[in-house]
């Protein structure tokens, strides 16, 4: 990152019928710090691009619903040609404190961390800001088989808010993942691969009928796919299985030289 000039902070909305809460989650977003908003619009059959566009922001547009990942890609991909130095995704649907910007891009740009996540469960009780009693429990389970085989000590894996510094998106393989909701994960478990540092803030979550929200069955789908995700990962790491998921672009890119 540049020592002679402040860092480039882009935010990526990753949007699927957010019409009814991108505006406000767009407004509460600190300007001072944020350089370039970008959304990426899944094919929304709501008002979500009309309100896009009425903010001004750099729109990206799927034809058709791709899913959560995919638009990810496309989130960063994007980020990444507009020169960002730092990325931050923030959910517009307001589920996530978009004013808390400052402090997660914070550990990046004093170089004390190369990705942050805003923790739902680093201070305060989740439970009393509304999440279910079973996404808690599984939250707690499956951070817990997580922080066993990362070798690390996070509060939580599985929140929607996350910072990169750039250098990690152009090294791990974030392409190479699924299109569905498990790319969080495998993202994390790239970047844990790749040895890059890791860092938390806390942060309150909201959750009221507009904020996306998973059901139980798909949340319980999701967390047998976060269980096949640390598989793959500790079979790459012991040398059982390589997966090109796991092999960094920098490791790739040195093995060509």
């Amino acid at each position: 990152m540049s020592q002679t000039r402040a860092p480039k902070v882009v935010v990526v909305m990753p949007a699927y019928n957010a019409g009814r809460t991108l505006r406000m989650t767009y407004e509460q977003l600190p300007k001072d710090t944020v350089n370039l908003v970008i959304l990426v619009d899944d094919g929304s059959t709501d008002a979500t691009l009309d309100v896009a566009r009425q903010l001004g922001l750099e729109i990206f547009v799927h034809n058709r619903n791709y899913g959560y990942g995919a638009n990810q890609k496309t989130c960063y991909t994007e980020a990444l040609h507009a020169g960002a130095d730092v990325v931050v995704m923030v959910h517009p649907d307001y589920q996530y404190d978009p004013t808390l910007v400052p402090q997660i891009v914070e550990p990046i740009t004093r170089g004390a961390a190369d990705v942050v996540l805003g923790s739902r469960l680093k201070s305060g009780s989740a439970l009393a800001q509304g999440m279910p009693w079973w996404k808690f429990v599984a939250n707690r389970f499956l951070t817990w088989v997580e922080n066993r085989a990362f070798g690390l000590r996070l509060s939580e894996y599985h929140t929607g808010y996350r910072a990169f510094r750039r250098e990690v998106l152009e090294t791990v393989n974030f392409r190479a993942n699924a299109d569905g909701f498990i790319f969080d994960q495998e993202i994390i478990a790239q970047v844990v691969a790749a040895q890059f540092r890791i860092a938390e803030i806390p942060v309150p979550t909201r959750y009221f009928p507009e904020a996306s929200s998973a059901s139980f069955l798909a949340s319980t789908v999701y967390g047998l796919r976060i269980l096949a995700v640390v598989f793959w990962y500790l079979l790459s790491k012991w040398g059982v299985r390589r997966s090109r998921r796991f092999d960094s672009l920098r490791a790739r890119y040195t093995r060509l030289r």
